[in-house]
């Protein structure tokens, strides 16, 4: 099989040997000719562009929405990628119809991407709360502000649907209520097995040190709103794509979390929620759905924004960072890290491997304070942090 970036493109097996850095959104419109994900803002604001990610765990897919924008196109290899048109059956699925049904699209624009994340809710979220619904489309802005009719066309959704999504038990059974009902087509329950099997026929990657000017990308959610354009024609260093950098794990005294952790992983994670249990409430502050399922920990903390809303919470909790070039690794306390607006206790080469916060055991209180002109979906003014 030729080399490339291989990955599912809604129901069929696709390989690409564009640049890693290539923006998803223009590989999709440009290349594949799947116009139904639009462009909008390219800063991840519109969510015009979301696209589900699919990705095997622990035995199923889990899917997240993402801003197509602002995601590297290396980082699709191995997943399952689904448009709006791999959402299409012979008429239209149960989110398309509330939506009709409620008037609630009006030029039209944004609806792709609503449908799309409405999608990914029905497939991942637990509960499928009203509620939960609406902040699963906050990352989506209709410029006709028809905002009264979406959240109609979502209740209306839910009261037909959420029944029989919810009877069965177990993801699989979920997966198959969704297909009988045509939220998604039939070919979804096969592709576990399928991205199983690609993997398995996937050559295994050859060696490769990067160079001294390759762009180490975490996230890339800000990286792209920056250097776009200048990405896709640089080799990139996926953290992503990096044994060590995911994950969250307990130690005795304290709880690590990968760079490359993102803040729907924080906001989703047992351990944190134990250890910290107002975090993952104050998480739902940090920017859009479609954003924490992409934006990282070690990214937040090394872009050294003033604002970061991360960077102030784990100061609050006297985090500590690891930091590692090749075989070698140093620790430091985070607010040791931060030298000055933009300026890092970081060396030349090294990155961003793990963060460390300490878990008393009487506890920790915390709370976390962030000022800006909208609640959701904005950057701070102020933020503010504190730990006891």
């Amino acid at each position: 099989m030729a080399a490339g970036i291989a990955f599912l493109l809604n129901g069929r097996e696709t390989r690409t040997s564009l640049p890693p850095g290539t923006a998803l959104v223009d590989f999709l419109r440009d290349e594949q000719r799947l116009t139904g994900t639009r462009v909008g803002c390219r800063e991840g604001d519109c969510g015009a562009c979301t696209v589900l990610l699919g990705r095997l765990q622990d035995g199923r897919v889990r899917y997240r929405a993402v801003a197509s924008c602002l995601f590297p196109l290396g980082d699709v290899a191995g997943g399952h990628v689904v448009t709006i048109e791999g959402l299409n059956n012979d008429g239209l699925t149960p989110v398309q119809q509330a939506f009709v049904s409620e008037g609630a699209s009006q030029c039209g624009f944004c609806t792709p991407g609503l449908v799309v994340s409405l999608t990914g809710f029905l497939l991942e979220d637990a509960a499928l709360e009203p509620d939960d619904a609406v902040s699963a489309v906050e990352g989506n802005i209709c410029r006709c502000t028809g905002y009264a009719a979406i959240r109609r066309a979502i209740e209306r959704l839910l009261r037909e649907v959420r029944p029989a999504i919810l009877a069965g038990a177990g993801p699989e059974a979920r997966l198959a209520a969704l297909a009988f009902l045509g939220v998604v087509p039939a070919f979804f329950t096969g592709i576990a097995e399928r991205l199983g099997t690609l993997s398995a026929g996937a050559p295994p990657p050859a060696p490769k040190r990067e160079s001294a000017g390759a762009v180490v990308v975490a996230g890339g959610t800000d990286l792209y709103v920056q250097r776009g354009p200048e990405l896709a024609e640089r080799e990139l260093r996926l953290l992503s794509q990096r044994d060590g950098f995911a994950g969250i794990w307990p130690a005795p005294d304290r709880l690590f979390i990968g760079a490359a952790a993102t803040v729907a992983d924080l906001m989703e994670s047992p351990l944190v929620a134990a250890a910290f249990p107002p975090l993952p409430g104050f998480l739902r502050l940090v920017s859009s759905t479609q954003v924490r399922n992409r934006a990282t920990v070690g990214g937040n903390i090394v872009n050294a924004s003033p604002i970061g809303d991360l960077s102030v919470i784990l100061l609050a909790l006297d985090a500590s960072i690891g930091l590692r070039r090749g075989a070698r690794s140093r620790e430091l306390k985070l607010r040791e890290f931060f030298l000055g607006y933009k300026k890092l206790n970081l060396k030349p080469g090294e990155v961003v491997a793990w963060l460390g916060v300490p878990v008393a055991r009487q506890g920790v209180r915390l709370h976390f304070e962030k000022v800006a002109r909208r609640r959701r979906q904005d950057i701070a003014s102020v933020n503010a942090a504190i730990g006891l």
